[in-house]
């Protein structure tokens, strides 16, 4: 588990003295618990990753603000003066990069409310070393195919009347604001991003539920675009800005 770590002073050691390459990804790990920090970022950086910490959500702030290169933010929810939840709503103001959100298993935060302020995944304390990899890896490779590709120098996505600020996390249509979910909201980010290709039903749930794709899962993605739909479409029933591909899956030209 991550608070057990043998012998971490001489890793840690270890760590320092070896080169990050300069292209390295850079992650800000925010947490009041020292330890957690350490241990952490003793974990990211055996897998080549730059690190930077802050012990409040105060102070996560500024850091984002100060490094617009951040890749992604391991946060506790549980901090004093300022919560995660709410650093996190104020970063959304100005940035989208991904957020992490960790938290004890004895507590039960009301997850709608994390995922509501651009809360992006949830990890339990205490957690294994892979499972932290694995989420971390899956946000960042998600990351880097949404930044960078914006259709205009105001960062705004649009195809057809709609139009998706994905620092703000908005989405209007007509310039009325549409009410998403975090999970419809991530959908659609992803295949306006990438249009003009198909995306099948197993690309689409390990690129936005970042879990492994089972049968099961099918039906968890349809749900979702019919909902989306009925939300952006002009006519749900004849979709015109995600088109069924037949044979290959939902694209957004």
């Amino acid at each position: 588990m991550v608070m057990i770590l043998d012998n971490d002073k001489r890793i840690d050691e270890k760590i320092k003295g070896a080169m990050q390459p300069e292209n390295a990804e850079k992650i800000l790990i925010v947490d009041d618990e020292k330890d957690i920090r350490k241990l952490v970022g003793i974990y990211l950086k055996r897998q080549g990753y730059q690190i930077l910490e802050a012990e409040n959500g105060k102070q996560a702030i500024d850091l984002v603000r100060e490094n617009s290169d951040i890749d992604l933010i391991i946060m506790d929810i549980m901090m004093p003066e300022m919560s995660g939840t709410e650093s996190c709503s104020a970063i959304r103001e100005f940035s989208s990069v991904p957020v992490l959100f960790l938290t004890a298993k004895t507590q039960e935060p009301d997850k709608n409310e994390a995922y509501d302020t651009g809360g992006d995944d949830f990890l339990s304390k205490p957690f294994e070393q892979s499972e932290l990899v694995r989420k971390v890896k899956a946000l960042i490779r998600r990351y880097n195919i949404y930044k960078g590709r914006e259709d205009n120098n105001d960062g705004i996505l649009r195809v057809g009347a709609i139009s998706i600020d994905p620092y703000k996390r908005v989405v209007t249509k007509d310039n009325e604001v549409i009410h998403l979910t975090d999970k419809e909201f991530a959908l659609l980010f992803f295949l306006v991003k990438n249009r003009g290709r198909s995306w099948n039903l197993d690309e689409l749930y390990e690129n936005i539920w970042q879990e492994k794709y089972l049968p099961s899962s099918s039906n968890t993605v349809m749900v979702h675009v019919l909902r989306l739909r009925q939300k952006i479409e002009d006519n749900p029933a004849q979709p015109e800005i995600i088109r069924t591909i037949y044979g290959k899956g939902y694209q957004v030209d």
